[in-house]
């Protein structure tokens, strides 16, 4: 088995292309990130939770943490373990009576009881290596340095915005048409 990389929900993102959703994972102690496609309720269900939004009745997920409850089993962690045919697989790993369970689910649903239950979320390390986006290391190196061209640029832009507010206010005094003309 591959090794397991501790990662955390970065966001929960719309798709300008074709408005599907995606949750964006981050692996705790690096610049890497994970894309995972998912449904519009579960991006539903992982925000609410994120945003710790009262609802009137309980969700599924909520359900599901209940039904743990009243089992006597508690979720230790959630897992994403494999990534084949564009399809990602996970587990939820729970313990009951000291046995340990391995539950297969989609990622969205290990995630969204992840939220709920506040566990970790792990990532197999060959996933990452297969799906993982890790920004370039020029643009985050520019990023961090204090003399980077995106400090000049937004200085140029700031005389731009000057000038444009000179604009505005020489067309409001001088130039406004009055309604007799």
């Amino acid at each position: 088995m591959s090794k397991m990389v501790s990662c955390v929900i970065d966001s929960v993102r719309v798709s300008l292309t074709n408005q599907q959703r995606v949750v964006v994972l981050k692996e705790q102690d690096n610049e890497r990130y994970l894309p995972i496609w998912i449904g519009l309720y579960e991006a539903e269900a992982i925000t609410i939770s994120l945003q710790h939004i009262e609802v009137a009745r309980p969700q599924t997920h909520d359900l599901i943490c209940s039904i743990l409850k009243n089992l006597d089993a508690k979720c230790l962690f959630v897992e994403i373990t494999a990534l084949r045919e564009d399809v990602f697989y996970a587990n939820l790993v729970t313990e009951q009576n000291e046995t340990r369970k391995f539950i297969d689910c989609r990622p969205s649903d290990a995630l969204a009881l992840a939220t709920r239950l506040d566990v970790p979320i792990y990532v197999s390390e060959d996933v990452l290596t297969a799906a993982g986006i890790e920004p370039e290391r020029d643009i985050r190196d520019q990023e961090s340095s204090p003399d980077s061209p995106i400090d000049e640029s937004e200085e140029d832009l700031s005389i731009f915005k000057d000038f444009l507010d000179t604009l505005g206010k020489d067309q409001s005094q001088d130039d406004t048409p009055s309604r007799d003309d």
